[in-house]
């Protein structure tokens, strides 16, 4: 079984192909720039890259011209036909709380979708897009929506509602729904393999250029730093994180647009705001370590965040079998992961310096052997999930 996964964004598709029978990767591949006289595509198959540029104006034909490659490229290419897709898996962003796990797409999932382009308007429409595209390129194939947000359907009310007026919940659908749901799930899993513990209570920090973070209890999430956007919780690239919403109303009296404060927020705050150098964690290090001082505070409140999350999850499980690291800076950046820890080994975790130097693109542990948590750095790979969850839906 062959299942396409696909991630369309605004301007872009990431896409990868599976082969399910062995759980490996046939082809990966990105289209960027789409819409714009000329797009970008990079394409991998068999350890070859093929570089292309040419007119990409849509995800409709973004999506057919993936699946061109597909059976064009490679020696021997990973597709001989269409026909040998068996189903299709797209990363969904907003799933609102209609949807507490994937499901195959019909015509009440589309208009689900669709009710939700309010909570999530920079992502869902292109998310939907993508959908409709694969639709129409593979008439009759399955398609299957893996939402960010079906994970986070555990929590509890206490974790989910703002102490808002109830109406604006009822009316207006405003409560904490949490993102990187299939990144949080995957590593939970695997977490739970290596810990050898169906049910574990985990901590699971996803670090990129988005950042969240997952409070696991049994197994199933009961709270998460991101809200009713990905904007609240964690300092991240361009993101703020948590504020005091009173900053809002005091910049627009100060003459700032309401556009001016969102893209002030989303765009030009977190690490880049902080360091006034780069979003990228790589460049403020870098910065920092030539003695910048803007960068290395932005380093400090970063890890300052999470680590104040890390101990207020840590007194919601009461006790926890470990602390995960995953994504992009989770993974790669051993000096973030020893600034985070650092100071917590009264609470039982307690870090290896010399563990924690290491990489690896398997899973590995850095705690110390008298740590009472265990610590993991564990690679995420949400299109793997996505792709197991389509294969399993079409079963």
């Amino acid at each position: 079984m062959k299942i396409l996964v696909i991630n369309s964004g605004s301007s872009s598709i990431k896409y990868k192909l599976y082969d399910m029978a062995r759980q490996t990767e046939c082809a990966t591949g990105l289209i960027e720039r789409m819409g714009e006289a000329q797009s970008h595509i990079t394409h991998q198959c068999n350890g070859v890259e093929t570089r292309l540029t040419e007119p990409i104006p849509d995800a409709d034909r973004g999506v057919a011209r993936l699946i061109e490659l597909l059976i064009t490229v490679g020696d021997p290419a990973p597709l001989s036909s269409p026909d040998e897709v068996a189903g299709v898996g797209h990363r969904v962003v907003h799933g609102g709380e209609a949807f507490s796990e994937s499901v195959i797409v019909d015509d009440k999932v589309l208009a689900t979708i669709e009710e939700c382009v309010s909570l999530a308007p920079l992502h869902n429409p292109a998310n939907l897009a993508g959908l409709i595209a694969a639709m129409k390129i593979l008439p009759g194939k399955p398609q299957a929506a893996v939402f960010d947000t079906a994970y986070f359907q555990t929590m509890p009310p206490c974790a989910y509602h703002y102490a808002l007026p109830q109406e604006w919940y009822e009316k207006y659908r405003i409560r904490r729904y949490g993102f990187h749901g299939t990144s949080h799930r995957y590593v939970a899993m695997r977490a739970a393999e290596l810990l050898d513990k169906p049910l574990p209570n985990l901590i699971t920090l996803h670090l990129g250029n988005g950042c969240s973070m997952s409070c696991i209890r049994a197994g199933h999430a009961v709270d998460q730093t991101m809200g009713l956007t990905p904007l609240e919780g964690l300092v991240m690239g361009t993101r703020s994180g948590d504020i005091d919403p009173a900053i809002i109303f005091h910049l627009i009296r100060q003459g700032l647009s309401v556009e001016e404060v969102r893209t002030g927020l989303e765009k030009k705050s977190g690490l880049l705001g902080v360091s006034g150098v780069a979003r990228d964690l790589r460049d403020v290090a870098e910065a920092a370590q030539a003695g910048n001082s803007r960068a290395a505070l932005a380093i400090d409140v970063f890890a300052h965040r999470a680590r104040k999350y890390v101990g207020a999850f840590l007194a919601e499980l009461g006790a926890c079998d470990a602390v995960v690291f995953t994504g992009g800076i989770g993974e790669n950046a051993a000096f973030m992961r020893e600034k985070i820890i650092s100071n917590l080994s009264p609470l039982g975790i307690e870090l290896d310096t010399s563990l924690n130097g290491h990489r690896n693109k398997e899973p590995f542990r850095i705690s110390a052997a008298a740590s009472r948590t265990a610590i993991w750095v564990i690679p995420t790979n949400e299109e793997l999930m996505i792709a197991r969850d389509t294969a399993r839906l079409i079963s």
